[in-house]
């Protein structure tokens, strides 16, 4: 793993954020996700203004490493790189993205669940992998049985993860950290509850420590 890799490994979950209104809520949510000892976020581009909350973001809490998700084109690579994104994440394994990312030396976790996509993986020389939606596509035990073949890679599981499930993942030494909204869903984020949002970040670190002792 590189050090970005690394950082993130350490830290054990990464926020997947929509943000509506980036203006209003980028920078009190990026001081609620490090106020909360998770100074790491993935900002998808489902929602316009994803770039504007990457600026903001990294502009107002510097230490933090900010990156762009559900990263379709390269155009979006461009304009995430643009805003001071760190890391770029896709749905799923589009090897010309990958390559794109290479080239600039930035760091990417593509979206992949069959052996197909971690041969190609493999191929094109990475690492760390986002296995996404993770609970749909089998869990950890699927991810299990992926390593067998495949035990170069470590793997960052999102879709279904929650408070109830993070620790089972992490405890795998295959885990590299976990994806996961569920501390910065719709609800937390539209009404400002920014000091909800800092609880359940604390409570996902107290599972992070938890899980990597026994893990």
């Amino acid at each position: 793993m590189n050090e970005l890799q690394k950082a993130i490994s350490q830290i054990g979950v990464v926020p997947v954020i929509k943000l509506n209104h980036p203006q209003r809520d980028a920078v009190p949510l990026a001081k609620a996700l490090c106020a909360g000892g998770v100074p790491v976020a993935e900002v998808t581009f489902r929602a316009a203004g994803a770039a504007d909350a990457i600026r903001l973001m990294t502009e107002a809490m510097p230490d933090m490493i900010v990156g762009a998700g559900t990263v379709l084109t390269t155009a979006q690579i461009d304009e995430a790189l643009a805003a001071g994104a760190q890391f770029i994440v896709t749905p799923g394994l589009d090897p010309e993205l990958v390559r794109y990312c290479q080239e600039k030396h930035v760091t990417i976790f593509p979206g992949c669940t069959t052996p197909t996509d971690y041969h190609t993986a493999y191929k094109l020389g990475l690492e760390v992998l986002k296995f996404f939606p993770a609970e749909q596509s089998g869990g950890l035990s699927k991810i299990k049985a992926m390593s067998a073949p495949f035990p170069m890679f470590k793997v960052m599981p999102t879709g279904g993860v929650s408070l109830k499930n993070l620790g089972e993942y992490l405890s795998s030494p295959v885990i590299a950290a976990c994806g996961g909204s569920y501390m910065v869903t719709a609800d937390l984020i539209d009404n400002q509850k920014w000091d909800e949002i800092t609880d359940l970040c604390k409570k996902s670190v107290e599972i992070v420590k938890e899980a990597r002792n026994h893990g």
